[in-house]
């Protein structure tokens, strides 16, 4: 037996680990973006919408290995 949940049950609707990953990646990195934009640090970036999608994409890998085991 694995000790890692291969799904969420959430309301008897079963959810992939990778969806709950991605979900909390985008909002970690909702989180980040806003810190950045209220602290006036994304002025320094090029193209700020790209700097957000390479936070969502690091942010879920990072907590879909850590996190999230899938």
């Amino acid at each position: 037996m694995s000790a890692f949940p291969h799904e969420f049950a959430l309301g008897g609707v079963y959810l992939p680990p990778m969806l709950v990953a991605s979900v909390l990646g985008v909002s970690v990195a909702v989180l980040t973006a806003r810190l950045l934009n209220r602290y006036r640090l994304s002025r320094h970036f090029f193209y700020p919408p790209l700097v957000f999608l390479a936070l969502a994409v690091s942010f879920t890998v990072l907590i879909g290995t850590f996190v999230v085991p899938a």
